[in-house]
């Protein structure tokens, strides 16, 4: 298939403005092999077809847009063109960013960068401070590679405008990605995001963007002080616990930075914490690129544990953590004896993972842990914990029974961060979302997988000097509380839009049998005309139904093509019936899954847009 003259031409225009000579001859090459391949396909060769199809397929993808500044920024595949991350791209949203600086004049001096060590990610960071620079902006470099939490924690430390991440997180290694945070050291949010992406809209030629050499003046080279300085305030008692003394010989812990950067700085943390070395799991311990034992390495996946968990069965630990890529996030997993199983869930799930003694814990069961250790020692003042509306209800119970305040927010750690702001004589004390996202105290504005691990290092600890392992410690919470059990159903889908609208239109009245008591659409309009949606959030894509005690919360993915279903039942514990409330709640979850399975099975059919996945 022959590419057109519009086409041809937007590739030809990229390659005259791009910064890159790698990214041009990618570009070049691939459009001569597309040319080459239809002419072939007319002149009648054999076999000529699909490979004029696919590079042509291949063009069209890449400029079929540019990648957008949405999420905390911009997230895609390395390539050439408007639609991949490469330098080209960087250099447009860093001069947007520097616009917006220069134009708003924020408090603060310059900027902070950092970056992990995915491919091209050092490459891309030079790109932004050299923009920055170019623009007369004071520019901060910390050492590379680093983890995103640092970048969170530097931009309040070194008092900065701004703050840029260069990390795809846990996507896989073909991806990178660019995170930027306000002065207030949290993620960037609307509308300031539409704003820059307006910015970047409007660009004219990137040649005409000046860019500074890097070793301007304005940009600074910093050591080790910053690390320091987090390492100071993330293992200080009253953020980490309650600083008793470790006991001996302490646990055994297995952990695993899965070939990404958080590694020496957690090693680090521990020893600071009182801790001793934790066993590395030596085939992930260095930072590499290809993921070469973690297609997709994200801790979230049973499957990404699956090394770590050999090794804590071989050497009886008592405790596995596991950071992502870039160390935001945490994976915890604990040993279960036979004599403590619970009921299984939805074979593949999280919860149900059990590798023979193991027990990976959900995001819910850890941020409810973290949640009420930490309020047990939160000391003077009044302590704030927040989680978003589609993590379990857990936490708001966690809260009352400890006098703390308790904030839902809408899903993104740009907002758990800010949970506190607009609450007077509040503490943030914690927060965490059902994706192992979690924020220990204030000092990081952002999720950080290596404070969590201190503090549920300390939590583990501290139960074992009681004569209590981490899963009594649960097992208190929902005897106290109820069992929250949570899950989730993720279904690929090209048109989100479509089925939330469909949903909107039709919502249901009924699901497995139980009526539907309360329907929450957390994107109407607000009554009174103000910012704030019905739901008193930001209004976002979101769908919530309550059946009873229990709830189903309904999103489009905001990443992927997908539309997202959370499930939360809620069963009482009666005396000495905390088993039978768990087998119970089991059985309930199953015919509401079910049912929503088909609703949204349904709503794709009608649309004619389900994919596999």
């Amino acid at each position: 298939m022959a590419i057109d003259g519009e086409l041809r031409a937007a590739v030809e225009a990229w390659i005259a403005d791009d910064p890159d000579p790698v990214d041009r001859a990618e570009l070049t090459a691939l459009l001569e092999r597309a040319e080459v391949a239809a002419y072939a396909e007319g002149v009648g060769v054999a076999g000529a077809a699909p490979e004029a199809d696919q590079t042509a397929s291949q063009l069209r993808d890449r400029f079929a847009g540019r990648l957008t500044f949405g999420t905390a920024g911009l997230r895609g595949q390395i390539g050439a063109g408007p639609n991949r991350m490469n330098r080209a791209v960087v250099r447009g949203a860093t001069s947007a960013v520097a616009g917006w600086l220069l134009a708003s004049r924020p408090a603060g001096d310059g900027v902070v960068i950092g970056c992990d060590a995915r491919h091209r990610s050092d490459e891309f960071a030079d790109e932004a401070a050299r923009v920055l620079a170019g623009a007369g902006i004071r520019v901060h470099l910390l050492p590379r590679p680093g983890p995103t939490p640092l970048v969170a924690f530097a931009v309040r430390h070194l008092g900065t405008a701004a703050g840029i991440m260069v990390t795809a997180s846990h996507n896989p290694r073909t991806d990178n990605g660019y995170k930027l945070y306000l002065g207030d050291g949290a993620q960037v949010i609307p509308p300031l995001d539409g704003e820059i992406e307006g910015r970047i809209a409007a660009l004219g030629p990137l040649g005409e963007i000046p860019t500074a050499r890097l070793d301007s003046p304005l940009i600074t080279r910093h050591d080790d002080e910053v690390a320091a300085a987090y390492l100071t305030a993330i293992t200080a008692a009253e953020v980490a616990g309650s600083g008793n003394a470790v006991p001996e010989p302490g646990p055994r812990v297995v952990y695993t930075p899965m070939h990404g950067v958080a590694g020496p700085l957690l090693l680090r943390a521990l020893e600071r914490a009182g801790f001793a070395r934790p066993h590395v799991v030596t085939v992930q311990g260095q930072a590499d690129p290809e993921f070469p034992t973690a297609a997709f390495p994200n801790p979230e996946e049973p499957a990404a544990l699956t090394l770590a968990l050999a090794d804590a069965k071989a050497l009886d630990a008592d405790l596995v953590l596991a950071n992502d890529p870039d160390g935001d996030r945490l994976a915890v997993a604990v040993p279960e004896p036979d004599t403590r199983r619970q009921p299984r869930a939805e074979p593949g799930s999280a919860e149900a993972l059990e590798d023979g003694r193991w027990r990976i814990l959900t995001g819910d069961q850890v941020g409810a842990l973290l949640g009420a250790y930490l309020l047990a020692d939160s000391g003077a003042g009044t302590p704030l914990v927040a989680t978003t509306i589609v993590s379990s209800t857990l936490l708001a119970k966690i809260a009352a029974a400890a006098g703390a305040r308790y904030r839902q927010t809408l899903t993104g750690f740009k907002w758990i961060a800010r949970a506190a702001d607009d609450v007077p004589g509040a503490t943030f004390a914690f927060g965490y979302e059902e994706a192992i996202g979690y924020a220990v105290g204030g000092a990081v504005r952002d999720k950080d997988g290596i404070s969590a691990a201190v503090a549920f290092l300390r939590l583990a600890a501290e139960a074992a000097l009681a004569g209590q392992s981490v899963l009594d410690r649960y097992d208190d919470l929902e005897r106290a509380h109820g069992v929250h059990l949570t899950s989730q159903l993720s279904l690929r889908i090209a048109v989100t839009a479509e089925v939330m609208r469909r949903l909107r239109a039709a919502p249901p009245a009924t699901l497995a049998g139980q009526p539907v008591d309360e329907h929450t659409d957390y994107a109407a309009p607000p009554p009174d005309g103000t910012a704030a949606g019905r739901s008193g959030l930001p209004p976002s894509d979101v769908l919530s139904y309550r059946i009873g005690r229990d709830r189903v919360v309904i999103r489009p993915s905001g990443t992927e093509p997908k539309v997202k279903a959370y499930f939360e039942i809620v069963e009482p514990v009666p005396p000495g019936g905390l088993i039978a409330a768990r087998m119970t709640a089991q059985r309930r979850l199953a015919p509401l899954r079910e049912a929503v399975s088909a609703l949204l099975t349904g709503m794709t059919t009608i649309t004619g847009q389900r994919q596999p996945g």
